[in-house]
């Protein structure tokens, strides 16, 4: 297994980091935990030393069961992370419920990666006007925390606020090969590096999309270079060959996908020059994919009819490159609220007139509204 240092806590961690939040569940969307167990005791005795939960995963059951599983082994031979839901916090009073709570599901004394859990500019607020690092701070001098740090979904200016405006342990972010540009960035990896902060990756294979890319032959590159190895590994291996990258986390949901891990994580190898081209063209082909050149700059909005003009396009870009259905149904149906959907446009042609891309907004709205209305049904 490999194994990368985090200098400024003097610790060691594997590389590969076991997300729990992907577990096994049965016909009732429960935790399938026969399963769940047999995959963490084989990430466990095959070296994983990093375990990653959080207070939401699995409607709250992903704590119990990960906290059950871990409980079989010496308590200082892993690490432990989970995340306070900084969106359900609205007094000091919450962080401390919450966290009381989560110690009761782990069945630990402690927790070693304590995260405010998926940071974006407004959050942070949140975190400063309540002083939950100070809270946070008094439960390390406890013995109850070991680390403090912050998982982060929003753009690279609210990510340098953040990891800028205080003395972090480890932060965690979004990043992969299709992704080096969205979120924090490379440019916010080499921040985390220049600080000397660690940092621990998620979504590697970006939700499974980077794990089996869609057909046409947009892989054949990676089959062609190395036939033996898998499509998710070289996502895998593109992420571990980035400098100050500590721990990258895989949301595992089959023993097949633990066992590919380990195979790529075993005898870690990065990428050579040669493969770091292959990936590039493969992440040129997926791109050539996109429907229109939206860049999300928002020239066109507000959009007087009240339509996100930027996430639909979003969304339906992100569809067509990946052929994920279900993230995109997700997408669609759960994260995009209905008044904001492309079907609300009255075509006054408002939006075209500000269009820096000189794209057909109108037609592209009615378009995608009837392919990811399709894909619901």
């Amino acid at each position: 297994m490999e194994y990368r240092k985090m200098e400024n806590l003097g610790i060691s961690t594997s590389l590969l980091g076991f997300g729990c939040m992907r577990f096994p569940t049965n016909a009732d969307g429960s935790i399938n935990e026969e399963d769940a167990l047999a995959m963490i005791d084989r990430a466990y005795q095959s070296g994983v030393t990093y375990f990653d939960t959080a207070y939401p995963y699995h409607d709250g059951k992903s704590e119990v069961v990960t906290g059950k599983a871990l409980a079989r082994y010496p308590r200082d031979s892993y690490y432990l992370a989970t995340k306070l839901p900084v969106w359900s916090v609205k007094t000091i009073g919450d962080v401390e419920r919450i966290f009381q709570e989560q110690l009761q599901r782990l069945q630990k004394a402690y927790v070693d990666f304590y995260l405010m859990h998926a940071l974006n500019g407004e959050r942070w607020k949140v975190v400063k006007a309540l002083d939950i690092l100070g809270y946070c701070e008094k439960l390390r001098a406890e013995g109850k925390i070991k680390y403090i740090g912050f998982s982060f979904h929003d753009d690279y200016e609210a990510f340098e606020e953040i990891i800028t405006a205080y003395k972090w342990d480890f932060c965690q972010i979004q990043l992969n090969y299709m992704d080096k540009d969205t979120q924090a960035t490379l440019k916010g990896l080499a921040l985390a590096e220049k600080l000397g902060i660690p940092v621990v990756v998620m979504e590697p294979v970006k939700g499974g999309s980077l794990a089996k890319l869609p057909a046409q032959g947009i892989d054949d590159l990676f089959k062609e270079a190395r036939p033996e190895k898998s499509t998710a590994s070289w996502a895998m291996r593109y992420v571990g060959s980035l400098d100050n990258v500590k721990v990258i986390l895989s949301g595992m949901t089959t023993m097949e996908q633990v066992a590919d891990n380990l195979a790529t994580f075993g005898n870690f190898e990065p990428l050579s020059s040669a493969e770091q081209e292959i990936v590039a063209q493969v992440a040129d082909r997926l791109r050539s994919r996109v429907q229109n050149g939206c860049t999300a700059c928002q020239y066109c909005m507000p959009c007087p009819a009240g339509v996100d003009i930027p996430q639909c396009f979003r969304i339906w870009n992100q569809y067509h490159i990946y052929e994920n259905v279900n993230e995109a149904r997700w997408n669609w149906t759960k994260a995009m609220e209905d008044a904001k959907k492309a079907k609300n446009c009255v075509k006054c042609g408002k939006c075209e007139q500000a269009c820096p891309q000189h794209i057909a907004i109108r037609e592209d709205l009615a378009r995608l509204q009837k392919e990811l209305d399709d894909i619901t049904k």
